[in-house]
């Protein structure tokens, strides 16, 4: 009995480091990153007025087509590179595991306050209107409930906030383009909502060097809403977290 009794609680103590170790990398709590390059940051260019001269008594019929900058919205677009390390206060390694591939998500949100992470689940359509709300997007055209796909078709992969399950197919969605394309396969990005603090948090779910909007390879692309107010000329500042798995 003795032998059984021991046996049984060495298979405890295994479980429990194996516990442990699971939750610790798939887990992690997101952080900010160590460090941000900013590569470029463009914008299209406005054209200048087209001329239209005809003789006097003349009737021109014609019709017009223009690609309008969307102001109320901005994008986010890069790379992730990390590892897996121990560290101390002072930031000294003690260990660390290069990672071949990179999985996880690049978060992002206007609120500057620390984001409880366990209190994220995905943002309704209530959560999204309130956002609207906020940040004075009054058009139905360009909204966030016009830009996230809110229906029962919407798509994205599973994963982890922290601890946190987000499942397969529950949260608003939309994918970015891929060679200047729409597409429903790569770069999902999900709205996400702090139920206590009332916060939307937006989530890239990663990728692995995939040709992007501009065929050119990135690990995440994302857009994030800016004030729609008329008149309206300063910027959102956003704040971004990381989670590596």
């Amino acid at each position: 009995m003795k032998e059984v009794k021991t046996g049984l609680l060495i298979f405890l103590i295994y479980v429990a480091l194996f516990a442990l170790l699971f939750f610790n990398f798939a887990g992690a709590t997101p952080v900010g990153p160590d460090s941000t390059v900013i590569e470029s940051n463009t914008t299209k260019a406005t054209l200048n007025a087209t001329m239209i001269n005809i003789s006097g008594g003349r009737v021109l019929i014609f019709n017009v087509s223009s690609i309008i900058q969307d102001i109320r919205w901005k994008a986010m677009i890069g790379s992730v590179s990390g590892s897996f390390t121990l560290d101390d206060a002072g930031g000294s390694t003690v260990y660390d595991w290069d990672l071949a591939a990179i999985g996880g998500e690049v978060y992002a949100t206007s609120n500057s306050s620390t984001i409880t992470w366990s209190n994220l689940t995905c943002a309704n359509v209530a959560n999204l209107n309130s956002e609207n709300t906020k940040m004075s997007l009054t058009s139905s055209a360009d909204n966030l409930t016009a830009t996230f796909n809110i229906s029962s078709g919407a798509t994205h992969a599973e994963f982890f906030v922290a601890t946190r399950n987000i499942t397969v197919n529950t949260c608003p969605t939309l994918n970015t383009f891929v060679n200047d394309s729409r597409q429903d396969v790569d770069f999902e990005e999900v709205a996400l909502y702090e139920y206590l603090g009332g916060n939307v948090v937006y989530a890239s779910i990663l990728e692995q060097d995939v040709s992007g909007y501009n065929n050119v390879s990135y690990d995440f692309q994302m857009i994030v809403p800016e004030n729609g107010a008329s008149g309206w000329t300063g910027s959102t500042a956003y704040y971004l977290y990381v989670e590596i798995s």
